[in-house]
């Protein structure tokens, strides 16, 4: 589906199955340098069980116009204008990464509107390796090996491929290489800067869901726990907080254990008020 924000085309994958508003929507939110389709799998299903799926490219980002938010609390204000623009009233939000962070920022802006987030392969606060911003401005080809080699726990050495024919380390650096140039360095740019990861879990009101890898190095799941903390507090607004990992599973959880990611969303989004009996 493709519709106008800000003036500027947005395309937004339906997972197949396009639903009206009266449907329970589902946001699922990329990260850095990736658009809707890291989502496939997760966002099909959910689709064909009762939620309105919108899996976006944010702006500048696949087939999305503009350029790209120079910062997580831009791209948070974003997503509350597609929820807007696309008559969803409540939504649960799913961010990867980057789009944690993004998730974790307008959750925390439109609490009457949240149902539930889920943070996969988050970390806060995201700060970046000075080789790699230093890569991913002047050298993209060599930040994108770079990000390859720490974001897939056993598929270091190419082609990296569960089963034949199909290869997850070429699938990810084909995926990056079609962003647009100066796209990596404006998203890693806003992870590293993001400075309000506290403050924004105090004012969540919704269930909250972290999934991370059990080998993930660059979001590893230790740095989740700032957050986590702050969502657990006695006096926090947050109604539970919910921590998974996944095993033999680094940063690339969407495409290196596809199922079981698929199956925590599912049975924590199950759960949520408001969801679909068929979820």
């Amino acid at each position: 589906m493709m519709l106008e924000i800000d003036g500027q085309p947005v395309f937004i994958y339906e997972g197949g199955r396009p639903r009206g508003s009266e449907a329970p929507t589902l946001v699922f939110i990329h990260g850095a340098q990736n658009d809707h389709s890291v989502w496939i799998l997760q966002s099909r299903y959910l689709a064909h069980h009762g939620w309105r799926v919108l899996a976006v490219d944010l702006p500048g980002h696949g087939r999305s116009g503009g350029r790209p938010p120079a910062s997580i609390d831009e791209a948070a204000q974003w997503v509350i204008r597609l929820l807007d623009a696309t008559g969803s009233a409540k939504a649960a939000l799913c961010g990867h990464s980057m789009g944690s962070l993004i998730a974790l920022a307008c959750a925390a802006r439109a609490q009457g509107r949240t149902m539930g987030i889920a943070l996969v392969g988050c970390a806060y606060p995201m700060r970046v390796s000075d080789a790699l911003l230093e890569a991913a401005a002047h050298d993209e080809a060599r930040a994108f090996e770079m990000i390859l080699g720490w974001s897939n726990h056993g598929l270091h050495h190419p082609p990296g491929h569960p089963g034949p024919g199909f290869s997850i380390y070429h699938q990810n650096r084909r995926l990056m290489q079609r962003q647009a140039p100066g796209t990596l360095i404006n998203d890693l740019r806003a992870c590293n800067d993001w400075a309000d990861g506290e403050r924004a879990a105090a004012m969540v009101s919704a269930p909250v869901l972290f999934v991370s890898g059990a080998h993930d190095q660059m979001t590893p799941p230790r740095a989740t726990e700032t957050v986590a903390a702050v969502l657990a507090a006695t006096d926090s607004r947050c109604p539970s907080v919910v921590r998974t990992v996944l095993d033999d599973c680094g940063h690339n959880l969407m495409a290196e254990q596809p199922a079981a990611l698929l199956h925590s969303l599912r049975d924590w989004l199950a759960a949520l008020p408001g969801a679909p009996a068929a979820a």
